[in-house]
């Protein structure tokens, strides 16, 4: 059976094109799982997985607990809001205690850009990296790539443009580097404060007109304007924001071609896409939520596999 050519996922950068297509097919398999009546396999019967969250986080964190229960995995839930990291314990510290309890894989979201890499340097649990600061968060690429495959086929050569703050999501660098891995063609279309310098060091297209930019896609991924993660102001105001880079119906009518519409969530509804776009025929978002628990499943059972090598 093919195998993973790493024992950890930190972030899209490190693992090959062949790694995600195995995750692809593997992932396949566990759609189908997903959608049975008996949703349960005894994959990761013998595994104990903690799920390590330093940062606020719903569906992920949730998307990766259904996960790992499908496959019959135990799972250690922690919270650092309720733990002695506020006490002053150390990441290393806090991890090496977890581990003292025979875990075997740890998936974790860090505000720290690089904590994952850290912690794999130094534990021998295997890391899949829930999110890491600005820097990535490779899962939430690898199933917006699964869901733009399920409807496009192979991304080879395909448009798909990133809309929204580009600077402070870990989501859009890991998008960029798994599309460019994938042969697609990717552009970034956001206010010129959000858009990284050097950004087409890449190998992206930057466009600062949201309707040039929706006529040359075949997918559009909105983000979200991340206020948690902005010290100074970028533009003048929300609305403002919205008016200028909101994505609403009449863009989508005004198409002379039909497009998919995706957001990895939350929505900030009215700002970055109005309801109707979020909720319009063109829109994947709940597909990408599926689609999350059946790449999660994929991923966490070929590292599995990797560790009884």
């Amino acid at each position: 059976m093919p195998q993973l050519s790493t024992k950890h996922l930190l972030g899209i950068k490190q693992i090959t094109a062949e790694d995600i297509q195995l995750i692809f097919e593997t992932a396949d398999k566990f759609k189908e799982v997903i959608n049975r009546p008996i949703k349960k396999v005894p994959s990761l019967r013998d595994v104990t997985v903690a799920n390590l969250f330093f940062e606020n986080s719903t569906r992920t964190r949730i998307s990766f607990e259904l996960a790992e229960k499908r496959l019959s995995a135990d799972v250690v839930n922690f919270s650092a809001s309720s733990s002695s990291v506020k006490k002053g314990e150390t990441l290393l510290d806090t991890v090496n205690n977890i581990l003292s309890m025979k875990v075997d894989m740890v998936v974790m979201r860090h505000p720290a850009p690089g904590a994952p890499t850290f912690l794999s340097k130094h534990i021998d649990a295997s890391i899949i990296n829930a999110g890491d600061g600005t820097h990535e968060h490779p899962t939430q690429a690898l199933l917006d790539a699964f869901s733009m495959r399920e409807q496009l086929g192979d991304l080879k050569g395909k448009k798909v443009a990133i809309f929204g703050d580009i600077q402070h999501s870990r989501v859009a660098l890991s998008n960029i580097f798994c599309l460019k891995k994938l042969g697609a063609h990717v552009k970034v279309c956001g206010p010129p404060t959000l858009i990284p310098k050097h950004i087409d060091s890449l190998g992206v297209e930057v466009e600062y007109d949201v309707r040039k930019t929706l006529e040359w896609c075949d997918v559009a991924n909105i983000l979200r304007i991340q206020l948690e993660r902005q010290d100074i102001k970028y533009f003048p105001s929300i609305r403002e924001y919205a008016q200028t880079f909101g994505i609403n119906k009449q863009m989508l009518d005004d198409l002379k071609k039909e497009i998919i519409i995706m957001h990895p969530g939350p929505i900030n509804r009215g700002v970055e896409l109005t309801s109707e776009v979020a909720d319009s025929k063109h829109s994947i978002i709940l597909k990408q939520v599926e689609n999350g628990v059946a790449i999660r499943m994929a991923i966490l059972y070929l590292l599995a596999e990797k560790r009884k090598v």
